[in-house]
């Protein structure tokens, strides 16, 4: 479902009370994509509902958690700390303190199949009238694992709609739970990183070369990403070009080095650190182009923040990523991941008018950032209210 023709719906159509909700999730002192969709989901569903939020006390175990750190240094707010994913233990508690809320509807966000069985634990802990919702990212990982597909079904069993951000999650959901009830809605674009500032004032901030073409591959870096194919084909690009890599590797960055060195480019700044929020904005606005050479995909937060931004993106079309994607309207589609057809299809964008298009069309759309959250945030819940009536 389009969310701007769900705003028309909405306007005619309010939420018929102001609901108990309890909402579990990655949330601040936790980092990452989805604590950050989550904390502006919360900001918004707390003006429209009666809210009670909660989040992990801790994700990963230290040792299989393949990045430097799960937490951000300075957390603008901090959420109730309630269960330890990989002790079970403290799931009884969580549930309790779920219970405890009192909800009519409890929402919760799902990316990862390990969680699974945790969050099918919690929702049939609530009494038979609390609406159970899940907002997924991701359903099918990216790296596969025997048990993802027993994981997922016991966690579908458990709850009564599903909220989407791409048909192809939808597909997925429905794959395995045919009939499933869901919303199809657009990931709004993310705004607490700031205004964009004049590209030259952000390259200077970067050490960059003011005068070259600057393409950006921003985010945490996994395999499924593809930056091994976009080293490759940069390796192939003029000299006018130069590559900002911000993220941190999850796992061995070796691979990356070497790619790096084999191609002896001197126009590549490789930052393998997680970006603070107030840092992000200085490479979105050095950027002429943000590259997703993703090799699987669902949606994309990277995406979200190109949008508020209003740097264009080159995108693979697999998974729900392009689904979104107009080409040459308000982005383009990568037509061949290999490195030689990547580093053309770059080339051929700077030498066009496609790519001023784009980035003038991205210019001129209204600035909806915030009204887009409150609208995802009704949407969800007056199918949450939908649901009610026919449960």
């Amino acid at each position: 479902m389009n969310i701007s023709l769900l705003a028309k719906t909405l306007e005619s159509n309010k939420l018929n009370s102001k609901y108990r909700v309890t909402f579990f999730s990655a949330l601040p002192p936790f980092r990452g994509g989805i604590s950050n969709f989550s904390e502006l989901l919360v900001a918004q569903l707390e003006k429209i509902s009666s809210l009670q939020a909660y989040t992990f006390k801790k994700q990963y175990p230290d040792f299989l958690f393949p990045g430097k750190t799960q937490f951000t240094e300075k957390p603008k707010r901090l959420f109730p700390r309630i269960v330890s994913t990989f002790n079970p233990l403290t799931y009884f508690f969580a549930r309790r303190t779920l219970k405890k809320s009192d909800p009519e509807i409890f929402i919760t966000n799902y990316w990862m199949t390990f969680f699974g069985p945790m969050m099918a634990f919690f929702a049939r802990g609530f009494n038979r009238n609390v609406l159970k919702i899940a907002v997924i990212h991701n359903l099918i990982p990216h790296e596969k694992r025997f048990f993802d597909s027993f994981f997922n079904r016991l966690f579908l069993d458990q709850y009564d709609g599903f909220v989407v951000m791409s048909d192809a999650v939808r597909n997925d959901v429905l794959e395995l739970k045919d009939d499933a009830k869901c919303l199809v809605l657009s990931h709004p674009p993310y705004n607490q990183f700031g205004s964009k500032v004049i590209q030259i004032e952000a390259k200077n901030i970067l050490g960059l070369n003011t005068d070259k073409k600057t393409l950006l591959f921003f985010g945490l870096i996994r395999d499924y990403k593809g930056l091994d194919i976009l080293l490759e084909a940069f390796s192939r690009l003029p000299d006018e070009f130069q590559l900002i890599v911000a993220g941190e590797v999850y796992g061995s960055d070796q691979v990356y080095q070497n790619l790096i060195e084999k191609s002896q480019n001197k126009n590549i700044l490789f930052i393998n650190n997680y970006i603070p929020d107030q840092e992000v904005s200085n490479y979105f606005s050095a950027a002429d182009l943000c590259v997703l050479p993703y090799k699987s995909a669902t949606q994309s937060g990277i995406k979200a923040i190109a949008d508020s931004f209003q740097v264009p993106v080159l995108t693979t079309n697999v998974g729900g990523l392009a689904e979104l994607i107009t080409p040459n309207k308000n982005g383009f589609i990568i037509e061949n991941v290999d490195p030689e057809p990547l580093s053309n299809q770059i080339i051929n964008l700077f030498n066009t008018e496609a790519l001023d298009s784009v980035k003038s069309n991205l210019e001129s759309k209204t600035n909806m950032e915030n009204d887009e959250w409150k609208v995802f945030a009704q949407s969800l819940l007056q199918f949450s209210e939908e649901l009610k009536r026919i449960k």
